[in-house]
């Protein structure tokens, strides 16, 4: 089964080099969004199988995005790490966390899965 993903961060450096490595891994990555609007569009338009959502999405809320994602599973990414984190992802509707440098096509696979 091919996953289709969305990635969201304000960073084009790591919506870059997350779009190649997933790519390279079997992810086919529909869209790329900087900012909430363009997120909720691609969801809308692409109707992923997963939108991975930075935690800080610039001046944004990437959790507060997730509990507006209603069509898609989300996992959340940070390079912050998982203890940073914990009370917020217990309170959102993501399914996941994974810190940005372990991000890969199986660990989504496994939290897919999960």
């Amino acid at each position: 089964m091919t996953i289709r993903c969305v990635i969201v961060d304000d960073s084009e450096r790591f919506r870059s080099s997350a779009q190649r490595l997933l790519t390279d891994q079997g992810i086919v990555v529909v869209a790329t969004a900087s900012d909430s609007r363009q997120a909720l569009r691609a969801v809308e338009e692409e109707h992923p199988d997963v939108v991975l959502v930075d935690v800080g999405l610039g001046a944004e809320n990437g959790f507060e995005l997730a509990a507006r994602i209603r069509l898609s599973p989300v996992i959340m990414v940070s390079s912050l790490s998982p203890e940073d984190v914990i009370d917020m992802l217990a309170e959102s509707p993501a399914i996941g966390f994974l810190p940005k440098d372990q991000l890969s096509g199986y660990a989504i696979c496994h939290l897919l899965e999960s």
